[in-house]
């Protein structure tokens, strides 16, 4: 038998099959791609069948108010009704129980409390995050330690004191009290502690004053946190019920939550089609300004959870 010689030379790789590397980074791509699809699938499809879950209620609150009070609570339930009663919302809008007043009076309290809480939340919160002076944190926390103290304690003691200013019985007192809020003022300090100081450095040495650095500087880059502090804001202004039920008694001062109590039938009884007639036009507004200010919302929300 005859040895087989093994070859020695040193390899140089000329022999071997050449990869376009261009072809192997596509194909890595195309393999990111398609993994990354199947995880949006994997996730998206649990998660738009629990929206759909959450959006059964509306779902009935539509059908609902465009039925009459006999097919409300019909099993098995119609979806879609068979006879469509516009007139309860023509009843809802113009009738003897018109939410007219009361939407309106919603809308001003609402305004006027997003304006107030934006006003103070941001000044307090650029004080707390970017002025120095003595006890600064310790005011902060004072102040933070109030949040522990439940709402309802305090209906009592602000009852007789709007009662001794001549405000009972007046939008002011609902108005007044929605100004300050812990809340607000914590989510714009945290937001202004996370922006850079080297800039109102610079702009004190270009000779502006505290309003102006708050104005012209920071006050700008707070819009996504400003945006969500007005959407929260107006949502916990515009569904309150507590606070009108207890310093509001004229029909002509309540608003949108205490009128939606006014429909009954004859017995005394909610009347389910235009009782949920009205609740879809109380919720329309909120969806409106949600839809104008979600993105700045979404950004203020992600911003500050990254921070």
């Amino acid at each position: 038998m005859t040895d087989i010689a093994r070859d020695t030379r040193p390899d140089t790789g000329l022999d071997r099959p050449t990869v376009d590397p261009r072809a192997s980074l596509a194909a890595r791509d195309a393999l990111h791609r398609r993994r990354r699809r199947r995880r949006r699938w994997a996730w998206g499809i649990p998660l738009w069948l629990l929206a759909l879950v959450f959006l059964l209620p509306f779902a009935w609150m539509i059908s609902t108010s465009l039925k009459p009070d006999a097919q409300a609570f019909a099993v098995p339930m119609q979806w879609i009704p068979e006879d469509v009663r516009w007139e309860n919302y023509t009843e809802v809008l113009f009738g003897e129980s018109s939410i007219l007043p009361a939407f309106g009076n919603s809308v001003f309290v609402a305004l006027l409390r997003v304006l107030g809480e934006l006003a103070t939340a941001t000044l307090a919160g650029y004080a707390f995050a970017k002025l120095r002076f003595r006890g600064r944190n310790l005011v902060f926390l004072a102040y933070l330690a109030t949040s522990l103290i439940p709402a309802q304690l305090l209906l009592v003691p602000r009852f007789v004191y709007f009662q001794q200013l001549g405000l009972y019985d007046t939008l002011w007192a609902l108005i007044l009290p929605g100004m300050f809020t812990v809340l607000g003022t914590f989510l714009m300090r945290q937001f202004f502690v996370s922006q850079p100081g080297e800039f109102a450095e610079a702009a004190r040495i270009d000779g502006a004053n505290e309003l102006q650095i708050f104005a012209r500087i920071y006050l700008p880059n707070a819009t996504p946190m400003i945006s969500a502090l007005a959407i929260l804001t107006f949502v916990w202004s515009w569904n309150d019920f507590e606070t009108p039920l207890v310093f509001l008694s004229s029909p002509e001062t309540f608003t949108l939550p205490l009128a939606l109590t006014n429909f009954t039938d004859e017995t005394g009884a909610m009347a389910p089609g235009v009782s949920m007639a009205a609740a879809v036009i109380s919720i329309i507004p909120i969806l409106v300004v949600f839809l104008i200010f979600q993105r700045r919302f979404v950004k203020a929300m992600t911003e500050s959870a990254l921070k």
